[in-house]
């Protein structure tokens, strides 16, 4: 713990709205000896060298920073010992709002609020440092080895790149042979400069750079059996057919690509019922085989059914749902063996507007259509029938030269049927660019391909981890293996593990490449941050992990259960057996410990309990207002509130902000010690989950939200209103509402009255 603390405050930023001396006097009044240095600094930024001679000097084990928010310059105050920072500037004078004025922020002079708040928030701070102590080293010696598992073009990338770096690879392909999907396309769309015709794929010269590699293990008809350990010091068990190879790897790419959706969601469109109407990988290897006879061919990307064959599906749905009831008691074993499950209704949605259909489907279109035009020196014609023609980035230029392209024709349209009509093909089009509906006669039709990840699908890697062999909840990112799109590129739920091309996303494949690089350098800072003791994103560079009282661990199982990433497994007994290089650092472990017995050793349960005592809770209710806590995610609530500050959006001045690493890590107890010190309130302000999930740590706020539930059974039953706890979502970009929250709820509180425990 931090027993000499050096306070510095940055007038500059703090501004005029705080008589920053009196501060520091009654800093040193209240904490006498635990704070010998306490300083009113003119620009801090020009007071780092001031700063470095105390902590010689002085002795001092802790920093504390008061002046702007911690997001801003931290990487100039980088010391020898514990650093924190006190908000006054974005979340104090810029956010103060007098209630008894109008919303502007305070100016000129201190009104008492102002005081009172920017007091708390200090105090608050000093404790922080106090309860906080420099972490232990948790590295793990990396091996300087990368698993890619998946031999396609995006495997065969991430291979040679991230031998390049120096590092050994060991490549795992389940067929006999590289190239993937490329196989069956020796022509791609435009890969580079000018971006505006296909070229030729090279598979041979990819393949061979691979095979000719010393650094390289290639391992073909093989598939992963078993991935155990954490980053840095993983053993992969593979399975070959000279049997399993144990082999100790550092981190891994995830390269195993993509299959076809099931052809059932095509089938009302004609897919499987008629030998003219295939899909487009279908049609890719046909034209490379030279099997394409056909002179009029529809290119078709979406679909509006007509009717009837909406009817008819459903019609399908409801017998296959009639007979899966009658085959209620057949054994299971049965689907094991292969069999189809049945259509239900629920897939009709992705009949409507086919599932996993994207901008690759729209630039392969365009180049099967350029293809077998030249083929056939013009003598084909191709008809490009979309409802959304999805063309990303500089591959607008390959979609400009198509529109021109003699013998391809493409206009918008719906189609709402597609007909066998005795040696030919008729599709229904309706809402086109041509002011006219038609019926168009052709020889094949081609259907878009849903680009399923494999993860979907199959158990791909096989971890030998407590939560089971695959990766959790695919089903919230529709089976790719991503654990946050916008923020963590190539990030997945089991740290270590880097997803890259179509198993992450459908994409191109010049962005397939660039998306193997990407994530090798992701998988070689996981090896280089696990040799180092420290986080890999979201927090970066931390180098806390959980550590834990297992004299008095119950063996209650939630902490292993509720990890976002799979951190814990159980040892024999079934203790949590932690391995430090998976924990992302959220704090979801010791929010749902119901002893108590892990913590961080710079964020735990008895400092933030002790910053929330820290407040000052005044008696009378109406004369000085209600408190309210607010407990705030750090990554998108937090900067909301600085952003909002910013822009000299107040909000009320009751309310007390502490940033927490995640609302998974918000443990009951602190809304417990907030109602019996008197708080008012207690409102949860995190990230977005469900439908609109923006969560960092995949499920914090959903789990918070859970946990919500029983405290407020809890108040209840004490008799206190469970409305004094609320959860509230935002988006790092809802800075303009986020005041609108905090005032909404504070003015519920108003009419609630004061918390029933204030004064005991």
């Amino acid at each position: 713990m931090a027993g000499k603390i050096g306070v510095y405050f940055d007038l500059q930023n703090i501004g005029g709205g705080l008589d920053v001396e009196a501060l520091a006097a009654q800093l040193r009044e209240k904490w006498g000896e635990l704070t010998p240095v306490v300083k009113v600094c003119p620009v801090l930024a020009e007071s780092v060298d001031e700063i470095r001679a105390d902590i010689a000097a002085q002795g001092l084990d802790g920093v504390l920073l008061c002046g702007a928010s911690p997001r801003v310059d931290a990487d100039l105050y980088r010391f020898p010992v514990q650093v924190e920072h006190v908000n006054l500037r974005e979340q104090c004078v810029l956010a103060f709002k007098d209630p008894q004025a109008s919303s502007a922020p305070a100016r000129d002079g201190a009104p008492e609020l102002l005081t009172l708040m920017a007091r708390d928030y200090l105090n608050m701070g000093v404790v922080k440092l106090q309860k906080s102590e420099v972490p232990d080293s948790a590295a793990v010696p990396g091996t300087p080895r990368i698993l890619v598992i998946g031999g396609g073009w995006t495997g065969l990338t991430a291979a040679a790149e991230a031998a390049a770096t120096g590092y050994e690879v060991v490549l795992v392909e389940k067929a006999d042979k590289l190239g993937g999907a490329v196989n069956n396309i020796p022509v791609t769309s435009p890969q580079g400069p000018l971006w505006t015709d296909k070229q030729p794929a090279d598979l041979a010269a990819k393949i061979s750079r691979v095979t000719n590699d010393p650094k390289i293990t290639t391992h073909l008809n093989a598939q992963m059996q078993k991935l155990e350990g954490q980053p840095g010091a993983f053993t992969a068990v593979i399975a070959t057919a000279g049997g399993p190879v144990s082999v100790e790897v550092g981190a891994v790419v995830l390269a195993s690509g993509w299959a076809p959706l099931d052809e059932k969601y095509l089938a009302p469109m004609g897919l499987g019922k008629s030998p003219r109407v295939v899909h487009a990988a279908q049609f890719g290897k046909m034209l490379s085989a030279g099997e394409v006879t056909a002179r009029r061919i529809a290119f078709v990307l979406d679909t509006t059914l007509a009717e009837e064959a909406v009817a008819a599906a459903g019609a399908q749905a409801d017998a296959a749902g009639a007979q899966a009831v009658a085959e209620a008691a057949r054994p299971a074993a049965a689907e094991a063996e292969g069999e189809a499950k049945p259509f239900v209704k629920e897939d009709l949605e992705s009949i409507r507007h086919l599932a996993y259909s994207n901008a690759v489907n729209s630039v392969g279109m365009l180049r099967l259509a350029n293809i077998v035009c030249e083929k056939t020196n013009d003598a084909v014609q191709a008809f490009i029938l979309y409802k959304n023609m999805t063309v990303p980035g500089i591959l607008e230029r390959f979609y400009k030269k198509m529109q021109n392209r003699l013998g391809i024709m493409m206009t918008k349209a719906d189609v709402t049927a597609i007909r066998e009509a005795g040696d030919h093909m008729v599709v229904s089009c309706q809402n086109t660019l041509l002011g006219m509906d038609f019926d168009l006669d052709v020889d094949l039709v081609v259907l878009p391909t849903g680009l399923v990840p494999t993860t979907a699908k199959d158990v791909v890697v096989e971890f030998a981890y407590r939560q089971g062999p695959d990766f959790p909840d695919l089903e919230l990112f529709d089976g790719f293996a991503d654990s946050n799109y916008i923020c963590f590129p190539y990030e997945t739920r089991r740290t270590g593990v880097y997803a890259a091309g179509c198993v992450r996303q459908p994409m191109t494949m010049d962005a397939c490449e660039e998306d193997a690089r990407g994530a090798v350098l992701k998988a070689v800072q996981s090896i280089e941050a696990a040799g180092h003791g420290v986080a890999v994103l979201p927090r970066s560079g931390d180098a806390s992990y959980p550590v834990f009282n297992f004299v008095r661990c119950t063996q209650c199982k939630r902490c292993t259960e509720e990890c976002p990433f799979g951190a814990l497994d159980d040892d024999e007994k079934g203790t949590p057996k932690p391995n430090p290089a998976r924990c992302r650092r959220c704090g979801t472990c010791f929010g749902a410990c119901p002893e108590r017995v892990i913590s961080f050793a710079n964020y735990n349960i008895d400092q933030i309990g002790s910053m929330i005592r820290e407040v000052q809770v005044p008696r009378d209710f109406k004369k000085e207002g209600p408190r309210i806590l607010i407990l705030a995610c750090e990554n998108d609530a937090y900067p909301a509130l600085d952003m909002a500050g910013m822009r000299r959006r107040a909000w009320s001045p009751y309310a007390r902000i502490i940033p927490v690493r995640c609302l998974g890590s918000v443990n009951a107890i602190w809304v417990s010690d907030a109602m019996s010190k008197g708080f008012d309130g207690v409102m949860l302000l995190g990230c977005k989950y469900g439908d609109d999930y923006q969560c960092h740590f995949v499920k914090g706020s959903e789990i918070c939200a859970k946990r919500r539930d029983n405290i407020a059974e809890t108040l209840d039953r004490l008799g206190v209103q469970p409305e004094r706890v609320e959860q509230l979502e935002v988006a790092i970009d809802e800075y303009d509402t986020v005041p609108d929250l905090i005032d909404g709820f504070v003015g519920r509180i108003m009419e609630l009255g004061p918390n029933p425990f204030k004064g005991m």
